[in-house]
């Protein structure tokens, strides 16, 4: 009997820890909603992103050849659009979003804690607007087409709604984790 080559590969402590790698980074302790919000959202992107690059590739080559599939364009736009907004989603939920904290940093224990609770409560505000008006927007706008899709303008708009709808529960979880006390690094494992 011959020696397979593909077992003594996955032998390997490098091929060992590959298998057990995760393919997408974890994301901070939460409820299991949460948590299964988040990692539909990390899918999502993931998706969406390798969409957009079999799309602008596909439509690059045709350029190439002397074709051109105009729909690729505002498909990968519209993609784009959504991908931004769940983008953001993602990084709000592993505290990854910029922010300045040269203030909150200076702060003692008690006070840096209420004062990011504040600062996730002006945000919650921020996202509920956005929600709101982010539906009234993609209301307004059912009647608009998409020009080369045929679809409804509404289906680019609705990533604002959805995208805010999906950040507010990521700060609101974390909203819940610091007034129970816990630090940034707790919070996202950091």
């Amino acid at each position: 009997m011959t020696p397979d080559p593909g077992a003594a590969a996955a032998a390997t402590p490098l091929a060992a820890g590959a298998a057990r790698r995760p393919l997408l980074p974890p994301g901070p302790a939460a409820p299991l909603p949460i948590r299964v919000l988040g990692v539909a959202v990390d899918w999502a992107v993931v998706a969406l992103g390798a969409g957009m690059v079999v799309l602008v590739f596909a439509n690059v080559v045709s350029h190439v050849l002397g074709g051109d599939v105009a729909w690729t364009t505002e498909l990968a736009e519209l993609m784009m659009v959504w991908v931004t907004f769940l983008g953001g989603a993602a990084a709000t939920r592993r505290g990854a979003h910029m922010r300045i904290t040269e203030f909150l940093d200076k702060l003692p224990g008690p006070q840096r804690r209420w004062a990011d609770a504040a600062v996730q409560a002006i945000a919650l505000a921020v996202l509920a607007l956005l929600v709101w008006f982010g539906s009234g927007i993609v209301g307004a706008s059912r009647g608009n087409i998409l020009t080369v899709l045929d679809w409804p303008m509404a289906a680019q708009y609705l990533s604002l709604p959805v995208g805010s709808a999906v950040t507010l529960v990521f700060v609101a979880w974390d909203l819940v984790e610091i007034l129970r006390g816990k630090s940034a690094a707790e919070r996202y494992r950091a």
